[in-house]
């Protein structure tokens, strides 16, 4: 019997992988503990423990989602604002 959240995962999964490019220890250090966070969890078959770990990788999505926000909000702030008179 097919895994009814194997859609789910699976776009969480790209989801955080699309998000990491912009991690600030660089993609490939996001990119294998990705990897590592959902080969850890493979074997999980109780819907409910699935729930979970899918509820959790979503508010990471929101988590990364902010912080990236920040970093170009920063940024453009840096770039945009004025230099203070002494």
């Amino acid at each position: 019997m097919a895994n009814p959240f194997r859609g789910q995962v699976i776009k969480l999964y790209r989801t955080l992988l699309y998000l990491g490019r912009d991690y600030p220890q660089g993609s490939a250090y996001f990119k294998e503990r990705l990897k590592s966070a959902f080969m850890k969890n493979k074997d999980v078959t109780d819907p409910d423990k699935i729930q979970k770990l899918v509820a959790r990788g979503n508010s990471l999505i929101e988590e990364l989602e902010a912080m990236c926000f920040l970093r170009k909000y920063q940024v453009m702030k840096k770039k945009y604002s004025e230099p203070k008179k002494m």
